[in-house]
């Protein structure tokens, strides 16, 4: 049975990244973001990779998340990014010897019930402006009472996250880093800041810890600075194909409402890909794919399970031939603009119609 839409992942690129990360933070720790089913790439293959490449720590959002890996046999320190959310989670995760991201006095009350010879890993999390989650930074004497009265505790640092790292000129991210490092002067323990945007385009945020997520990956969170310029490879190829080529005259309308009007006597191609598979409804006209090595462009509404795309730079193009919709030679956060979206929600939003595959590193 022939997929309609191929999802392929290189694992070989996802522990190059990493090691472009290693070159880029070469006195940091990394701890990799494999959340939401590894930025939808695959949690248990993708972390996998991550794990046989020595990656420090995973990172993932939920302890749901956290057991899927478990349950695959990974073996790796795997961090907690919301914490836990009861008794129950947290008695789970110290057993699954979990890392406990701490944000709120209500989660060290859940965390003090414990019994006192449970081995806890935590790390205290500061809001240092982003204002979603973290203790307010006047709480750090408060917080450093807390770990003096657990020794039996093991506390693995503080962090904080970035608020516009994606944005080189606003200062605010070096308002962040000022706060945050000016609320631990003198405070013992390990310090975490960048997410990919911060270690790639703040230097002063490479500190103990790293924690990139679509870096490693293979995509950019900076336009200005494009992902190939960066040494990073896309890790995933999403792909379908033509199955059916039309020719329509001039002033003929396609897909549904008939918004795009064909200039001129043109061949459409239909592929087999659509907002049921993750093709986001939003695409507008003109959004690239490649067939055959150039570019075609989507010329109507994403439908449910099909585009219908401008061949007129692909003439040889027939039925059966592959369509690039995003990888390398395509990135992913070009194509995201076309939907006034990034490329994290597109990897996120691919569907169960998509058929993953795997190659490059252990699966």
């Amino acid at each position: 049975m022939i997929p309609r839409v191929t999802a392929s992942v290189d694992l070989s690129a996802l522990t190059h990244n990493l090691g472009v990360v290693r070159r880029i933070a070469p006195r940091s720790r990394v701890m990799a973001a494999v959340k939401a089913d590894a930025y939808g790439h695959g949690a248990v293959p993708v972390s996998r990779a991550l794990e046989a490449a020595g990656v420090d720590t995973l990172a993932v959002a939920c302890l749901e998340e956290a057991m899927a890996l478990r349950q695959a046999r990974i073996q790796a320190p795997i961090a907690l990014l919301e914490g836990v959310m009861s008794g129950e989670e947290a008695a789970q995760a110290v057993y699954e010897r979990l890392q406990i991201v701490v944000h709120d006095h209500w989660q060290i009350d859940l965390l003090e019930r414990l019994p006192t010879s449970a081995r806890l890993t935590l790390w205290l999390k500061l809001d240092s402006g982003m204002h979603r989650l973290g203790f307010p930074l006047t709480d750090v004497p408060r917080l450093r009472d807390v770990l003096a009265r657990h020794p039996g505790w093991t506390f693995a640092g503080w962090m904080t996250h970035l608020a516009c790292a994606d944005e080189p000129d606003n200062a605010f991210t070096r308002e962040q880093i000022a706060r945050f490092e000016a609320a631990l002067s003198g405070v013992p323990g390990p310090r975490s800041i960048a997410n990919s945007a911060g270690l790639l385009a703040w230097p002063q945020a490479r500190v103990d810890w790293v924690r990139p997520g679509l870096a490693l990956y293979g995509c950019s969170p900076l336009p200005e600075m494009p992902a190939v310029g960066l040494g990073l490879r896309p890790a995933m190829r999403l792909e379908s194909r033509l199955i059916a080529v039309r020719e329509y005259a001039a002033g003929e309308g396609v897909g549904y409402g008939l918004r795009y009007r064909c200039p001129e006597r043109m061949r459409i191609g239909v592929v087999s890909v659509g907002y049921a598979d993750g093709m986001h409804r939003a695409f507008r006209d003109g959004t690239p794919a490649l067939v055959r090595g150039r570019r075609a462009y989507l010329a109507g509404r994403v439908s449910m399970d099909m585009i219908t795309v401008d061949l007129r730079e692909v003439a040889d193009a027939a039925v059966g031939d592959p369509v690039l919709l995003w990888g390398e030679g395509l990135p992913a956060e070009q194509i995201a603009t076309w939907a006034d979206t990034l490329s994290y929600e597109l990897f996120c939003g691919l569907t169960q119609r998509v058929r993953f595959r795997y190659r490059g590193a252990p699966a």
